[in-house]
């Protein structure tokens, strides 16, 4: 294949391929091709793109990279880095809008909502979900980053945004770097602190999704309420 975009047919330069035949006819490579818009001497965009799928080995991982990270790959720099962490926060996004009026009343649709923005991360990151009197989604709060334990995440730092926004419930998300749901110790005793927390002041804490990835027919989730811990 040539190393130049521009010495390819029309029919298969992705800018043109889009317009002709819809974004579904493109693969990742020529998707991510269209961000970084310019290649490097002697490697188009679409080969860099293709570097970087092999490098992260999928486009969740690619997704969760920060700008600091791409920015120091072959073939990027910083603008091309903010170019597609912008996109990737952009995917997130419209992901999430379009369940903003779905209640978030099951673990799954928690789990696809969150997923794109926690699976891939390579650390914890403790999210909040506000909600409404109809369990929709209300806005989101990141209260820690790291593993869950009490220096990082006391019951009152995650109370906080759910009284002074003035929501009416709650869903806690975290993630697993290792792509396994499965809750520690930790997990389970940091989610009974909470169960007690919030009942005490009266607020719906309605589950706390731990985020993994698929495997080998594993659930790429666990929800402490389908297990009982949550009534």
């Amino acid at each position: 294949m040539s190393d130049r975009i521009t010495d390819l047919p029309l029919d298969e330069r992705p800018r043109e391929k889009l317009a002709k035949f819809g974004a579904g006819a493109l693969d990742n490579a020529e998707l991510l091709a269209l961000f970084l818009r310019t290649g490097v001497v002697g490697r188009s965009a679409i080969q860099i793109g293709r570097d970087l799928l092999e490098h992260y080995g999928s486009i969740g991982s690619l997704g969760s990279a920060g700008v600091e990270e791409l920015a120091k790959q072959p073939g990027l720099g910083l603008a091309k880095a903010c170019q597609l962490v912008a996109a990737f926060e952009l995917g997130a996004r419209a992901a999430r809008e379009q369940l903003a009026q779905t209640p978030l009343d099951a673990p799954e649709l928690i789990y696809r909502t969150f997923a794109p923005q926690l699976a891939w991360l390579r650390h914890e990151r403790l999210l909040v979900a506000l909600l409404d009197t109809r369990l929709r989604h209300a806005g989101t709060v990141e209260v820690s980053v790291g593993s869950l334990t009490e220096t990082v995440a006391h019951p009152r730092e995650i109370l906080r945004p759910v009284i002074t926004r003035g929501a009416y419930g709650f869903v806690l998300i975290h993630n697993h770097p290792s792509g396994d749901p499965t809750p520690s110790r930790a997990d389970e005793h940091f989610t009974r602190r909470m169960v007690e927390a919030a009942d005490l002041l009266q607020l719906k804490f309605l589950d706390h999704v731990i985020v993994g990835r698929p495997d080998h027919g594993r659930p790429p989730y666990f929800s402490f309420r389908e297990a009982g811990v949550i009534a």
